[in-house]
């Protein structure tokens, strides 16, 4: 095992400045870093002051919560506006599998400009004895561009063989239930402004977190867990369908969405998940019985907002460390699904269904689910692609499996969750 160096003491400031039309301007269009929501948020500038894990790094001897700490502990800060994503704060993603060999990642850049609540800042990071970095400066946008797609490693047959064999699993009493994906593969052309992706999911899909962390480009609607001095909140989705053609037919299909036993079930693996793991570091907890109807723009979503405050000095890291994977991504028990996903997808996921966000140095954060998503590039150097005019994109799509469930319908819903991510790379 690998030691984790030791980490350079930091010095961040936080300003408010006046009012910004476009964040995430600010950005590298070719990596960009962005966490935006209804034209809120944040987004990264400037080279890469601390890297914890990624591509190449060696293997960290400790949790990453315990690293943040510790950088958090020899920082000097100055944060007077004390909101959400100012201070020193870190843009991260993480694995689906945790025998993956994709390794965590947690990046703070040189300057991290947001919008909250009508107020702008500029957050500036640097080590000791270096001069402050410039404020950041927009952008221009690249011209548009788009990416030829198409089936990956299981195609739709493939995939439907696949959810027959989940559901064989089931039957034999392996698992109550299993999140099966799909793979869809491309290209991009070298030099792509990636910046254009991420807008394009952001205005498409207003009321999902829209990220963008080292070539991981998305739009998810599931909220992993967000932390705001220490108010705890997680919202669970699970169970889904299509929006229907008209109005009547929108209606019903919500309405069967909302009495399906299949999707009901589900969706309770999923909520009894999240309520277990987060016991342990929290109090207060509280989770309806029933779940709601979220809209989106494709889909209705059964969503189940669960509430608490922390506890036992943990940060969102540590949340994050306890409830990724939730049953809604991976399925229950928790470790016999992942046994069924490795013999039955055909791929690493990656960070597809991992947790992606940030998280500051009160241990506040807010991490979603990547899903509805795409990883851009592959290898330590993800967006260069230098010695190639084409850059690989990879995105995966998929449905929770249930004894009930029937292989072409679970193929329909995977089609629809890749919407998102192939109309924003068309």
């Amino acid at each position: 095992m690998t030691r984790t160096p030791r980490l350079p003491p930091l010095v961040v400031e936080t300003r408010e400045i006046e009012p910004l039309a476009d964040l995430l301007s600010l950005t590298d269009p070719h990596n960009p870093l962005a966490w935006l929501r209804r034209e809120e948020g944040i987004v990264g500038s400037g080279t890469a002051v601390v890297t914890i894990g990624g591509p190449g790094s060696p293997v960290l001897s400790r949790p990453i919560a315990e690293v943040w700490r510790e950088l958090v502990s020899h920082a000097r800060i100055s944060d007077p506006l004390q909101l959400p994503g100012t201070g020193l704060v870190g843009f991260g993603a993480l694995g689906f599998d945790p025998a993956s060999p994709e390794p965590p990642f947690l990046v703070v850049p040189q300057a991290i400009t947001g919008v909250h609540g009508g107020r702008a800042w500029v957050t500036t990071i640097r080590h000791e004895g270096e001069p402050e970095p410039e404020r950041p400066a927009s952008v221009p946008y690249g011209p548009h561009w788009s990416a030829t797609l198409g089936p990956g490693l299981l195609d739709p047959d493939g995939y439907q063989q696949a959810v027959r064999s989940g559901i064989e699993a089931i039957t034999a009493g392996e698992v109550e239930k299993v999140v099966l994906s799909r793979d869809l593969v491309g290209t991009i052309p070298a030099g792509a402004d990636l910046r254009r992706l991420v807008r394009a999911l952001e205005t498409s899909y207003p009321d999902t977190w829209a990220f963008a962390v080292d070539g991981l480009i998305g739009a998810s609607p599931e909220t992993l867990i967000t932390v705001d001095h220490g108010a705890v909140t997680a919202r669970v989705l699970a169970g889904t369908t299509g929006r229907g053609a008209d109005a009547a037919e929108d209606a019903a299909t919500a309405h069967a969405l909302e009495a399906s036993r299949k999707d009901l079930d589900e969706h309770r693996f999923a909520v009894r998940s999240v309520v277990d793991a987060l016991a342990p570091l929290t109090r207060d907890l509280v989770a309806p019985d029933r779940p709601h109807l979220l809209e989106l723009p494709n889909l209705w979503h059964l969503a189940t907002d669960i509430s608490g405050r922390l506890s036992n000095g943990a940060s969102a890291l540590d949340l994050v460390k306890v409830l990724h994977p939730t049953a809604a991504v991976a399925g229950t028990p928790t470790d016999a699904a992942l046994e069924v996903i490795r013999r039955l997808e055909p791929f690493d996921r990656g960070r597809y269904a991992g947790p992606v966000g940030w998280v500051d140095a009160r241990g506040d954060g807010e991490w979603a689910i990547a899903l509805r998503c795409a990883q851009i590039g592959d290898g330590p150097q993800r967006n260069t692609a230098t010695y190639s005019d084409t850059i690989p994109v990879v995105a995966h799509a998929g449905a929770g499996i249930v004894a009930a469930s029937d292989p072409e319908t679970e193929l329909l819903e995977t089609r629809v969750k890749f919407r998102p991510i192939v109309d924003a790379l068309a």
